[in-house]
C-alpha cells in the first residue's frame, strides 16, 4: 500500500510572523466586521479621552473660543458674557463643548484607524498613495480650522454690524455661539480637503489632470455652490473667503497630478 504524501495546509492566521493577525485577503465577512468593530471601539475610546481632557480644561478652552465674540462685544463697550435662558444651559454647553472637542482631538486617531482598516484591502500602489495623504488631510483640516477661527471676528462684524445695522446688539447664548463656531470650523476644514481628494483620485487613476483642466468652468460653479452650501453664514463675503482657496486648491491639484504623471510610469499606464 503506497503512502500518500502529506499535504501541508496553509495556516490562515500566519502572516508576516504574526499568528494572531489574519490575512486581509483571506478574512471572511465576519472577520471584517470584527475588524471594523475593533477600529470603531478604538475611535470611541479616543473621543472619550479627548472629551475628558476638554472637560477638565473647560474654562481656558471656552475663553479661547470666545475671543472673537469678546472682540465684538468690546467694540460696543460691553463685557464678554453669554446670555443664559435656561438653568441647565451652562451645563449643556459644557457637555456640547466637551463632545465637539473630543472629536476634534481624536481626529488623528480616527483617521489612523480608518486608514488601517482600509489599507489592507487596497492594491500596493493605492496603499502608497493613501498613507501619506491621511497625514496631509489631518494637517489641512487643522489649517482650515485655524483659518476659520482667525476669520470669525470679521464674519461676526459683517453679520451683526455691517448687515444688521445699528439696531442690533450682539448678545448671544453660549450654545448658539458654539454651534455657529463649530459650523464655521467644519466648513473650512471640509473645504481644505478638496486638494487631498482630487490628488488621490488622480493617483489611483480615477481622474486625469486633463479632465480637470477641461472642466475649469464647471469647477468654478461647483466650488461656489459647495461653498454656499457648507458656509453657515450665507453672506457673500464669507462665501468668497471660502470659495477662493477652494479653487486655488483645485488648480494646485491639477499641477500636482500633472507633474506626478510625467514622472510616474504607472500613472501614465492607467491613463
Amino acid at each position: 500500500m503506497a503512502l500518500r504524501p502529506t499535504v501541508l495546509m496553509k495556516n490562515p492566521l500566519k502572516r508576516s510572523g504574526r499568528p494572531d493577525k489574519p490575512d486581509p485577503e483571506e478574512m471572511t465577512l465576519l472577520g471584517h466586521l470584527q475588524e471594523l468593530r475593533s477600529r470603531l471601539m478604538k475611535m470611541a475610546v479616543a473621543v472619550f479621552i479627548g472629551a475628558i481632557a476638554v472637560w477638565v480644561f473647560y474654562d481656558p478652552i471656552l475663553s479661547f473660543l470666545s475671543e472673537p465674540y469678546c472682540q465684538l462685544r468690546a467694540d460696543v463697550g460691553e463685557q464678554c458674557t453669554f446670555l443664559a435662558t435656561d438653568p441647565l444651559q451652562p451645563f449643556n454647553v459644557k457637555l456640547q463643548l466637551s463632545g465637539y472637542g473630543g472629536i476634534i482631538l481624536a481626529l488623528p486617531v480616527i483617521l489612523y484607524q480608518f486608514g488601517r482598516f482600509v489599507l489592507p484591502g487596497l492594491h500596493k500602489h493605492e496603499k502608497r498613495a493613501l498613507a501619506p495623504y491621511l497625514v496631509i488631510a489631518t494637517l489641512l483640516l487643522g489649517a482650515g480650522m485655524v483659518l476659520a477661527y482667525w476669520f470669525l471676528p470679521r464674519a461676526l462684524q459683517v453679520l451683526v454690524n455691517d448687515l444688521g445695522g445699528d439696531r442690533f446688539e450682539a448678545f448671544f447664548t453660549a450654545d448658539q455661539y458654539l454651534s455657529f463656531l463649530t459650523k464655521m470650523i467644519l466648513a473650512f476644514g471640509i473645504a481644505f480637503q478638496l486638494p487631498v481628494v482630487l490628488v488621490f483620485l488622480q493617483l489611483v487613476g480615477l481622474v486625469q489632470p486633463e479632465t480637470l483642466k477641461g472642466n475649469r468652468r464647471v469647477a468654478v460653479i461647483f466650488v461656489v455652490v459647495l461653498a454656499a452650501i457648507i458656509t453657515p453664514t450665507g453672506d457673500p463675503f464669507t462665501l468668497g473667503v471660502l470659495a477662493v482657496p477652494m479653487y486655488l486648491f483645485y488648480e494646485l491639484s491639477i499641477l500636482i497630478g500633472s507633474r506626478r504623471k510625467k514622472r510616474d510610469p504607472y500613472a501614465q499606464a492607467v491613463s
